[in-house]
């Protein structure tokens, strides 16, 4: 090869070594640009994430600072009549005094504003059609904002399948989702979630606010007749994630929830309507079973956890009803669950109550256990009477009423968006 040839050779070759040099080298500056742009822009994007983060949760704390404020004016502005009325959940019966009460007239009217209960829940007798339930709802909603500023919870008793007073009712012509064992059984807890959706659904329909669901015993018992289609099972997990769907489905519709009946019915034997009914678990069986569901439940956010009078003879010194008692009530549904919602009884006209205790002994005893609401006495004015006495001699704060009807305004004037007025 001649020598002009080698030169020739040599020049290309460096001119391809300095093409690809600098090839290399504008991608290098380009990767460069592309990576420095991409880490400003996501520092960009870190820091206005973290400057709305900072925003929402000044928005939150200060619509919490709101909802106080106004919480603590309505608590001024309400009598201590008023307060103790609003701790009480009762029957339309048992407001007029009329048995059969449907139509909400004048003598509803003037009951009502004599006595404005937190709550009143329908029975069958109370059901004649749709739109009575509707115009019901309707009438004692602008009562109850007239007399006190803020809605009523407005309920039933709609747990579906043996328990539904408005799809059990032919007239009413709505569907029943079924029992709740069986959805259960199946173990696709969607099904619970859509068992709570379209209970929810026509409880909105209806004027509900409030439905007395779902039933979060595990039925450990199964002489126990009372859980055995009422519950969605006994293995303590499986009932945990359905009534953790239920709610879920519930509140998808608006319908505040009442979680069933701690510290757990399904492994008592008897019935509380006609007396003393037995859970002999241990506080460490209870924790592993019983406990769990309405932990679930809790977690869930429902507004209610109900507690059953229900006795636990290795726990408690004395058969006392769990809803009287201060250790199942205070210690373990709000110190070990950490429930700090409303803690509502089963209904006080049932046997394990009225046995032993007058309705006013039992309201009384209540409200030291800890318990927010008394759902259905023997005898309202009797119950009420009794806490307005025991408030007046001493034997029970106002602080103690204040602090249950708080809990009451707080899901009154907060999820359903209602203010005072």
């Amino acid at each position: 090869m001649s020598g002009k040839k080698r030169k020739r050779r040599r020049r290309r070759t460096g001119r391809l070594a300095l093409g690809i040099g600098c090839m290399l080298l504008s991608a290098g500056a380009f990767a460069a640009v592309i990576y420095f742009s991409n880490a400003g822009r996501d520092e960009a994007e870190q820091e206005g994430a973290s400057q709305q983060t900072k925003e929402d949760s000044a928005t939150r704390e200060e619509e919490t600072k709101t909802q106080d404020s106004e919480i603590d004016q309505k608590l001024e502005e309400l009598t201590l009549q008023e307060k103790i009325a609003q701790m009480f959940m009762i029957t339309p019966d048992a407001l007029t005094g009329v048995q059969g009460t449907w139509n909400p007239g004048e003598v509803t009217e003037t009951a009502y504003k004599e006595r404005p209960v937190g709550g009143l829940i329908m029975m069958e007798n109370n059901l004649v059609s749709q739109d009575q339930i509707k115009t019901w709802n309707d009438t004692i909603t602008g009562f109850s904002k007239e007399v006190v500023g803020v809605e009523p919870f407005l309920s039933v008793d709609e747990e579906g399948g043996t328990v539904a007073r408005i799809a059990g009712n032919a007239a009413l012509g709505i569907e029943n989702v079924g029992n709740m064992s069986e959805i259960g059984a199946s173990g696709d807890s969607q099904k619970a979630y859509d068992a709570g959706e379209t209970i929810g659904t026509y409880l909105t329909e209806l004027g509900f606010n409030m439905d007395f669901a779902p039933m979060a015993d595990v039925w450990t018992n199964q002489e126990n007749t009372i859980a055995q289609y009422r519950a969605f099972g006994s293995d303590p997990e499986t009932v945990s994630e359905m009534v953790s769907e239920a709610i879920k489905g519930f509140h998808s519709q608006g319908i505040y929830t009442v979680a069933k009946h701690f510290p757990g019915h399904g492994g008592t034997s008897g019935d509380s309507h006609e007396g003393t009914v037995y859970l002999n678990s241990t506080k460490e069986e209870l924790e592993s079973c019983e406990f769990l569901p309405f932990q679930a439940a809790i977690d869930a956010d429902t507004e209610f956890v109900m507690v059953g009078h229900i006795s636990l003879p290795n726990i408690l010194e004395d058969d006392t009803p769990a809803s009287l008692s201060e250790e199942v009530v205070t210690e373990m549904l709000r110190n070990d669950l950490g429930f700090d919602g409303i803690v509502i009884t089963d209904a006080m006209n049932m046997g394990a109550i009225t046995n032993d205790y007058t309705s006013a002994e039992a309201a009384v005893q209540a409200v030291q256990a800890g318990v927010d609401m008394i759902l259905m006495p023997q005898n309202f004015e009797d119950a009420y009477q009794g806490i307005l006495s025991a408030v007046n001699s001493g034997t029970i704060s106002e602080d103690r009423i204040d602090e249950s009807v708080r809990r009451i305004l707080e899901v009154k004037m907060g999820e359903s968006g209602e203010s005072a007025s």
